[in-house]
């Protein structure tokens, strides 16, 4: 489990800082599959993962999962709701075993006077606000073919790590779809996959498929 000064928002706060925080910080495990909190909650805590990792996801009218993030430890969760005092804009579930802390609202703008605070915390914003305007060029403007092609040439170890249905449900894409596309991939030989593993033998025609949203028609 990481300590308090392993967390990106505390990483340049005095020693003196990081004691007072541990002091004040209520530690909580989790057991997988976990629900944190749900969106529409309200808290009055900022929770900071120390261990495992969690999926943000935000529920359409339909019902259905729109998965907003995946993060490991360490990292901070709910800065948004702690800055308006609003409810959980998303819900949060643990996908492993993990370790959350949770640090009191009242304790945060105690220390928004201190610059290296307040600058970490900014950051850690900032971070998430780009996160958000990415997934929505992303879900309004990619096609289900040029998401998939965005996440192999981002990262195409996870293609390796996780399920195909917990890849799909990643993208927002239905089971269906995305094994359509890994079989559209493969007929075009911009993929090659052997025992459950992907290896990317295109790059530049996965990044067309991005740039243009569209894939030539396969061949029978």
């Amino acid at each position: 489990m990481v300590d308090i000064q392993d967390i990106p928002m505390f990483s340049n706060l005095d020693k003196r800082f990081h004691q007072e925080l541990k002091k004040s910080i209520y530690i909580k495990k989790f057991s997988k599959n976990s629900i944190v909190f749900y969106e529409g909650d309200e808290s009055n805590y900022l929770y900071i993962l120390l261990d495992g990792s969690i999926k943000l996801y935000k529920t359409s009218p339909k019902g259905n999962q729109i998965q907003i993030k995946r993060m490991n430890a360490p990292n901070t969760i709910g800065e948004y709701a702690c800055f308006e005092k609003v409810p959980f804009p998303a819900t949060c579930e643990f996908l492993t075993d993990g370790v959350m802390g949770l640090l009191h609202f009242s304790k945060i703008y105690q220390y928004l006077d201190n610059k290296e605070f307040s600058l970490g915390l900014i950051k850690s914003l900032t971070n998430k606000v780009i996160l958000l305007s990415s997934l929505v060029h992303k879900e309004t403007i990619l096609s289900s073919e040029a998401k998939v092609a965005d996440l192999m040439l981002e990262n195409i170890n996870i293609f390796n790590k996780l399920k195909n249905n917990e890849i799909a449900g990643m993208l927002n894409l239905s089971a269906e779809t995305f094994s359509r596309i890994i079989t559209k991939f493969k007929k075009e030989s911009i993929i090659r996959v052997e025992k459950s593993s992907i290896e990317v033998l295109d790059y530049n025609a996965l990044q067309l498929i991005v740039e243009t949203n569209s894939i030539k028609e396969c061949s029978d």
